[in-house]
């Protein structure tokens, strides 16, 4: 099942929940797309819609907390090679580390990014991310992008604590979350455009740590709660870090972020 949260065109409201089927978006009786999940997964029908007469938001728009991992060894390679940093730490092979990111500055499809202040680097990053549903279950998948302002990221970083104001002022998730029966977070080409020119090519399929060991180490010693976002961090060539040739974002430039089975994420940059 394709879900999303959505408003109407000709009525903008806060945000319904929705169920996309074909050109159609089905209005769900549920306020949230949690309560959707913590509800058993079903809700009661109201009115549909043709698709092309609603926008999509993020369909998780204040994520009671946001954890980005860090799931795949060719991004790691190639940030620390074009970085100097050493290679792969044996401790990343043991354990799916991950970062808390801001779940106060989440973004949805076609949404406008702020262009941070103090940054003359920004990136994108490529990446899928699992919604947490019932019971501390992953419900579903959507496209993620962990935004980076990459010159206040590496210097803060050189205190030993971080990232922070490199990351936290935008997230974007979307366009929808598919539930595990139709994508289950195994496989999918992962592309990112700028402009219309392809930057990045990547498979899910090249994740290191499982969405299962993801979630189990999120969890430890806490409560997942619904709604939660787990990042699989960024996949192999996908940010402009990586890339090493300094074609940083700027103002204007519109990013697409794909992923076979879930869909294409656009923003622009403010």
């Amino acid at each position: 099942m394709k879900l999303c949260l959505f408003t109407p065109l000709e009525r903008p409201v806060r945000g319904w929940v929705g169920a996309i089927e074909g050109d159609r978006v089905v209005h769900l009786a549920a306020q949230t797309l949690a309560s959707f999940f913590t509800g058993g997964g079903s809700a009661r029908e109201h009115d549909e819609y043709a698709l092309e007469d609603v926008r999509l938001l993020a369909p998780v728009p204040r994520p009671p907390s946001v954890r980005d991992a860090y799931a795949f060894e060719e991004h790691i390679r190639n940030a620390a090679r074009v970085t100097g940093r050493p290679g792969v730490p044996d401790e990343w092979y043991e354990l799916p580390v991950f970062y808390f990111s801001n779940p106060a500055a989440i973004y949805g499809p076609d949404d406008a990014i702020p262009y941070p202040e103090g940054t003359e680097e920004l990136d994108y990053e490529l990446e899928v991310a699992a919604v947490i549903g019932a019971d501390g279950h992953i419900g579903g998948f959507t496209v993620m992008n962990d935004w980076s302002a990459r010159d206040l990221q590496r210097a803060e970083m050189k205190v030993g604590l971080g990232p922070s104001k490199g990351k936290d002022f935008a997230t974007s998730l979307g366009p929808v979350v598919v539930t595990p029966d139709e994508f289950d977070g195994s496989g999918g080409t992962m592309v990112a455009r700028v402009n219309g020119e392809e930057r990045s090519r990547g498979s899910v399929s090249d994740m290191h740590h499982s969405w299962q060991a993801i979630r189990d180490h999120a969890a430890r010693n806490t409560r997942l709660l619904p709604g939660d976002i787990l990042g699989s961090g960024t996949v192999g060539t996908g940010c402009i870090l990586e890339l090493g040739d300094g074609r940083w974002l700027q103002r204007g430039d519109v990013v697409e972020l794909e992923v076979e089975g879930i869909g294409v994420l656009r923003n622009r940059i403010a």
